[in-house]
């Protein structure tokens, strides 16, 4: 009898493995049915996606000003004329300053997107797989080596003209001018394009990297189904 019913035991114990084995076969497995245009696809939802959800709101304004993150601030040689100012009661002056610069940036930010599109279109299938398993903020850096440079030569002129356009340059005329005319102080005359225009990058690309974080470590941020499908695949490969 105890060897009858071992046997049975041993007989439904290999059917129930057969029957999961069939299951199994008939489960989609998500690695093997993604295939790599899927993966350069979703990468390039997301990194559009921080570009709509990110960028776009620098775009508007007080955008830069607004967010401590991005805000644009006096270059470390000017802290001096700021400090300066608002000790002799000009506070409200290098505010205004400060706002200005900021105002420029967020006109220059404008011209970005059709250069981001390009980029994302161009990404490459092994550009994709390296991006998907890099770390935390790899589609952004991606994007930083694929546009800085572009964006720079069109991001300078815009914001070159718009210190003119938003007043910056009367107000920063005017708050040099005022700096200037404080005894013993060593006089300046900045040229601040530059400067302005290499913040206002950095800003950008810190907020599209907000967005690329948000999309690896939070699954409620993965909008679409294949972003779903893609990045499950970092997830098993943390």
């Amino acid at each position: 009898m105890k060897k009858i019913l071992a046997l049975a035991i041993i007989l439904m114990l290999a059917v129930s493995c057969s029957q999961l084995q069939d299951l199994a076969k008939q489960l989609p497995d998500t690695a093997q049915s993604l295939t790599d245009a899927d993966i350069a696809r979703a990468l390039k939802q997301a990194l559009n996606q921080g570009i709509d959800k990110e960028v776009s709101k620098l775009m508007q304004t007080g955008g830069f000003y607004n967010q401590p993150d991005v805000r644009i601030l006096f270059p470390p040689e000017l802290q001096k004329v700021e400090n300066t100012l608002r000790k002799i009661g000009l506070g409200s002056l290098a505010d205004e300053g400060v706002r200005k610069l900021n105002r420029a940036a967020e006109e220059a930010v404008k011209e970005a997107k059709p250069i981001f599109v390009q980029a994302i279109k161009e990404m490459s299938i092994q550009d994709a797989r390296n991006i998907l398993m890099g770390d935390s903020t790899a589609a952004t850096r991606y994007l930083q080596e694929k546009t800085r440079e572009q964006l720079y030569l069109k991001f300078y002129p815009i914001v070159k003209s718009n210190f003119a356009k938003v007043g910056a340059d009367k107000i920063w005329n005017r708050l040099i001018s005022r700096y200037n005319q404080v005894p013993f102080v060593q006089k300046v005359n900045p040229d601040l394009t530059d400067y302005v225009t290499n913040q206002a990058l950095q800003g950008v690309y810190r907020k599209i990297a907000v967005e690329e974080v948000k999309i690896r470590k939070d699954v409620r941020e993965r909008t679409t189904d294949l972003l779903r499908k893609v990045f499950a695949l970092q997830d098993r490969n943390p």
